[in-house]
């Protein structure tokens, strides 16, 4: 969850530099200018950091106490998550909501044979062969055994946030007997949401 964290903080500050830059050459900054902006960063980073690692222990306490209600299911944001069968999903907490309610993915979900046969090129974009779909219900082998393993267990994996161009890095697991895990980092590291 670090290194989510450091990743986006890393594009949230380049995104500020380059917007607030604005085409216009600044001033080099004295180097006890330098010192300052640094030990304020570090201090927002760590005021940041604590703040996240609050909210998700905040996060992980709420999904503790699972409910299979289709009517009122809780996602990992800890937010109540409606979902409804046969609707189309891409966001994490609703997928993974409808994967917890429904034990399948929603059904704008197609694996990569079913794409392939639209004429999708694994590195191609989806969105040119099949609008409206993503990418998902493939079998995740867990090789570096960074998800829960157990005999009889399975794994599948499906894309999130994807709507047009290249996929992203962000992923959903989730098993045969329940387990819900996402990764942002391309399954670098996961985060149990069911």
């Amino acid at each position: 969850m670090k290194k989510v964290f450091a990743i986006a903080l890393a594009v949230i500050m380049m995104l500020s530099v380059v917007l607030g830059c604005g085409g216009k050459k600044a001033a080099q900054p004295s180097p006890s200018q330098t010192k300052i902006t640094e030990s304020q960063n570090k201090e927002k980073n760590y005021a940041a950091s604590e703040k996240t690692k609050q909210k998700d222990d905040k996060q992980q306490k709420q999904t503790s106490s699972k409910t299979n209600d289709p009517a009122d299911s809780a996602a990992a944001s800890g937010a109540k998550v409606k979902v409804e069968e046969g609707k189309a999903y891409t966001d994490k907490d609703h997928v993974a909501a409808y994967i917890h309610v429904y034990k399948t993915l929603p059904p704008n979900y197609i694996t990569k044979g079913q794409a392939a046969k639209l004429g999708w090129k694994n590195e191609g974009t989806l969105d040119k062969v099949a609008p409206g779909k993503s990418i998902g219900g493939d079998r995740y082998n867990n090789y570096e055994k960074k998800l829960p393993d157990k005999q009889g267990r399975t794994w599948k994996e499906c894309d999130i946030d994807y709507v047009k161009g290249n996929r992203n890095a962000k992923r959903i697991c989730f098993s045969n007997d329940g387990l819900i895990y996402y990764s942002a980092s391309h399954y670098r590291d996961f985060v149990r949401l069911y």
